[in-house]
């Protein structure tokens, strides 16, 4: 009996982790894209002004754009770190 508690006590412990591990990685995620949301609204318009006006580059992107760039970011800094451990 003594076992099957502490195994039930392990149990709780890796599922209060992982409802502890879950929201806040939608959390930082959510943060992430609306931060990508915000630069682009704010850089882009002002660096490419007239490709904007023309429709060449949109002044606003999606939240699945905002996802896209994010794991982009995400491949380009893992194959940089994973460059810089091999010199």
């Amino acid at each position: 009996m003594g076992k099957l508690r502490e195994t039930m006590r392990k149990f709780t412990k890796l599922q209060q982790l992982i409802f502890a591990v879950i929201p806040l990685f939608l959390g930082i995620m959510a943060i992430a894209f609306l931060v990508i949301k915000l630069l682009w609204a704010w850089t882009i318009p002002d660096l490419f002004p007239g490709a904007v006006e023309q429709g060449l580059i949109e002044a606003e992107i999606s939240w699945l754009t905002a996802f896209k760039l994010a794991i982009f970011f995400a491949i380009l800094t893992s194959a940089s770190k994973g460059s810089s451990n091999s010199n």
